[in-house]
C-alpha cells in the first residue's frame, strides 16, 4: 500500500484524478446528445429534463452522508464503491430501452459520483503532506475540469459514428482502469473511533437537499413563484434548518457545525463554492454561444473550451507554487480577483467578436479559476482533523455543487429573461425557447436579433458573475485569517 513518502504515491492520485475525470466527463457529455435522446427513445421535454436532472439531485444530497459514512467504514473502501455504481449505472444507461429506463440508470450515476467525488479529495491528505497537498489538489481539479469540456467533444465525435448509448459506455473502462488502480494503489483510512451513522442527520440533509435543488433546478422553467418551486425551496430550507439543529446537538454530527466557526474553513468554503457557480454559469453560457452564434459544430465547440482548462491548470499549479510564500488570506482573493477580470472581458463579447477575443477571456477566467481553487481546497483540507476529512470535505463539495446548481438555475433565469426580452415584438415561440431554434427558423432578421439578444444575455451573466467573484475576493480579504488554520486543526482534534 502507498503512504506519503513512497514514489508510488503519484500513481496512486492518477487513480483519483481519473475518478474524477469521468464524474467531470458524465457531467457535460449528455447534453450533445439530448435531440438524439428525444427522436430515438421518443422522449418529450420533460423527460428529457428529468433525464438530465435525475443525475444532479442525488450528486448534490447524497455527498455529504457519503464524506460521513467514508468516515466510518472507510473512504477507499466507499470510494471503490462508488466506482463500482458508476460503472455499473453506465453499462444500465447504454441498455436503456426507454426514457424511464434511462432515468433510473441517471439516478444510480448520480449516486455513484456522489460518493466518488468528497472521497476521492478526503483521502489526499493520507497520500501527501502538507508541502505537496496543494499540487495533488491542482491535479486533481485539473482532472475534474478537463472532463467538462471532453464531454462536448467526445459526444459529438461518438453521436457522429455510433448509436446514442455509446455516451455512457465509454465511462466504462475509464471507471475499470481506476477501479484497478485505487484498489491497488490507495491507503484506507477512516475515523478509528468509528462514530455510530448519523441516521436523523443523514434523512434530513438527503432530504432538505433533494428538495432544494429540485426546486433550483425546475425554478427557471416554472417559475421562481410557482407553488411547486416554492414549495420545494420552503421545505427544503425548514428541513436543512431541522438538520442544522440535530447536528449540533449531536455527540458524533455528519457535519460538524463548529468547523464553519474556522474562518478559514467557511471562508475557504465561501470561495469554493463562488468558483463553482462562476464555473458552471460559464459553462453553460458559453457552449451555447459558440454553437447558436458562432456556427460551431458541438465537437467543435468542446474544443473551444479547452483555453479555459488550460488556463485552470496554469492557475493550479501557480497557487501551488505561491502557497509556501504567500498568505492564504493574500492567494484566495487574487485568484478570485484574476476570475473576476477575465468574466469582466468576456461581458464585453459583441455579435462580432471573434473566437480570440473569447480564448482570451477564457484563458483569464480559467487561470483564476485555479488560482482560487487550489489554495481554498488546501486551506479547508489542512483545518480538517484528520480522523473528520471524509465528512468535512463531504461539506466542501456539497456547498459546490449545490452552488453550481444554484448558477445554473439563476443565472439560466437571468439569460432567458434579458434573451427574450430582446426579441421583436411577436417572435415565433420556437425563437423565444433557444436562440439555436431561432436560427435554424431560417428568417435573416430574425436570426441576427436573436444572436444580439443571446449575446446580450450572456454578457449580464457573465458581468453578474464578475460582480459574485469581486465580491467573494473582498470579502475573503477582510474576513480570512489563514494564519489560523494550524491552530483550528488543533483546537477541533483536542475538543473531542
Amino acid at each position: 500500500m502507498v503512504s506519503s513518502t513512497s514514489p508510488r504515491r503519484w500513481w496512486a492520485l492518477t487513480a483519483l484524478v481519473l475518478s474524477v475525470l469521468v464524474i467531470g466527463l458524465d457531467a457535460t457529455i449528455l447534453n450533445v446528445a439530448l435531440p438524439t435522446l428525444a427522436v430515438d427513445l421518443g422522449a418529450s421535454t420533460g423527460e428529457l429534463q428529468w433525464i438530465v436532472d435525475a443525475y444532479l439531485i442525488p450528486f448534490a444530497a447524497l455527498m455529504l452522508p457519503a464524506g460521513a459514512l467514508g468516515d466510518r467504514f472507510g473512504r477507499k473502501r466507499l470510494l471503490l464503491a462508488g466506482l463500482a455504481v458508476f460503472g455499473a449505472a453506465s453499462a444500465l444507461a447504454t441498455l436503456a430501452g426507454g426514457p424511464a429506463s434511462l432515468v433510473a440508470a441517471r439516478v444510480l450515476l448520480g449516486v455513484g459520483a456522489a460518493l466518488v467525488m468528497p472521497l476521492s479529495v478526503s483521502i489526499l491528505p493520507s497520500l501527501f503532506a502538507p508541502h505537496e497537498r496543494a499540487k495533488a489538489i491542482a491535479a486533481w481539479s485539473a482532472g475534474m475540469a478537463l472532463g467538462l469540456p471532453l464531454g462536448p467533444i467526445m459526444g459529438g465525435y461518438l453521436l457522429d459514428r455510433f448509436w446514442w448509448g455509446s455516451i455512457f459506455l465509454i465511462n466504462i473502462p475509464v471507471v475499470a482502469v481506476a477501479l484497478v488502480a485505487a484498489a491497488l494503489l490507495l491507503p484506507e483510512s477512516r475515523d478509528e473511533r468509528r462514530p455510530r451513522v448519523d441516521l436523523p442527520g443523514a434523512l434530513l440533509s438527503v432530504g432538505g437537499l433533494t428538495a432544494l435543488v429540485y426546486g433550483v433546478i425546475e425554478a427557471p422553467e416554472a417559475g421562481w413563484t410557482s407553488p411547486p418551486v416554492l414549495a420545494a425551496l420552503v421545505s427544503g430550507l425548514v428541513l436543512l434548518g431541522a438538520f442544522a439543529a440535530v447536528e449540533a446537538r449531536s455527540p458524533a454530527p455528519m457535519m460538524d457545525l463548529r468547523l464553519f466557526a474556522d474562518r478559514v474553513f467557511l471562508w475557504g468554503s465561501i470561495g469554493a463554492t463562488l468558483v463553482s457557480l462562476t464555473l458552471m454559469g460559464v459553462l453553460f453560457v458559453v457552449p451555447l454561444h459558440l454553437q447558436a452564434v458562432g456556427g460551431h459544430d458541438a465537437f467543435g465547440t468542446g474544443l473551444r473550451v479547452i483555453p479555459m482548462v488550460a488556463g485552470l491548470m496554469a492557475g493550479g499549479l501557480a497557487g501551488e507554487k505561491l502557497l509556501g510564500r504567500l498568505d492564504l488570506r493574500v492567494l484566495m482573493p487574487a485568484g478570485l480577483t484574476v476570475l473576476a477580470a477575465g468574466l469582466a472581458l468576456g461581458g464585453l463579447t459583441g455579435v462580432s467578436s471573434g473566437y480570440g477575443f473569447t480564448a482570451a477571456w477564457l484563458t483569464v477566467a480559467g487561470f483564476g479559476v485555479g488560482a482560487a481553487m487550489v489554495p481554498a481546497m488546501d486551506g479547508v483540507l489542512a483545518v480538517l482533523p484528520e480522523d473528520r476529512t471524509g465528512a468535512g470535505s463531504g461539506t466542501l463539495q456539497t456547498l459546490r455543487q449545490v452552488g453550481g446548481a444554484f448558477g445554473v438555475a439563476g443565472l439560466g433565469g437571468l439569460l432567458t429573461a434579458v434573451y427574450t426580452g430582446g426579441l421583436p415584438a411577436g417572435a415565433p415561440g420556437a425563437a423565444r425557447d433557444s436562440v439555436a431554434a431561432a436560427v435554424r427558423l431560417g428568417d435573416p432578421a430574425l436570426a441576427a436579433a436573436a444572436r444580439e439578444a443571446f449575446v446580450a444575455g450572456m454578457d449580464a451573466v457573465l458581468l453578474v458573475c464578475a460582480a459574485l467573484a469581486l465580491a467573494g475576493a473582498a470579502a475573503t480579504a477582510v474576513f480570512m485569517r489563514a494564519g489560523e488554520a494550524r491552530e483550528s486543526a488543533h483546537e477541533l482534534t483536542s475538543a473531542r
